[in-house]
């Protein structure tokens, strides 16, 4: 039997963390050749969520498993509709916000990522993904709930 995708055979449900600095920059990844989808795109830390596994939980781990810190989450943004008809995908992600509590971010996923930079909010990159950048649009816009 085949294994079912989560994204291509069914919607996904993913998670996204817009981390900020004490400068209101935000760390941004760059999605490496081997990345499931949205090659070259800077995106916000995230992924899929574990069945039985909590969204907070989920952005918490994303968090050690890509940049190796722990996060201090502060902030609920609106989710995130991710139809991608080039990679045949289509994914809704819940967005927090968070400052890092410890550790100093780092690539820990090579194979995934390409690069990773702090970004001023107006000064992003032009390829950026469609859930990071509604994200880091309603941020601007005050359209989040303080936790």
């Amino acid at each position: 039997m085949k294994e079912l995708k989560p994204g291509k055979d069914y919607i996904g449900v993913g998670c996204g963390v817009l981390i900020l600095n004490k400068n209101k920059e935000t760390l941004l990844l760059k999605r490496g050749k081997n990345s499931k989808n949205e090659v070259g795109y800077w995106n916000k830390p995230g992924g899929a969520l574990d069945y039985g596994e909590k969204v907070i939980d989920a952005l918490k781990r994303e968090a050690r498993e890509e940049i190796g810190v722990e996060i201090d989450i502060w902030g609920y943004l609106p989710h995130a509709d991710s139809i991608m008809k080039k990679d045949g995908q289509h994914w809704v992600g819940f967005n927090y916000l968070a400052n890092i509590k410890s550790g100093t971010a780092r690539i820990m996923e090579p194979h995934k990522f390409d690069d990773m930079q702090w970004f001023g909010l107006d000064k992003l990159p032009k390829k950026l993904s469609p859930m990071t950048r509604e994200a880091i649009k309603n941020y601007l816009a005050g359209k989040f709930i303080k936790l």
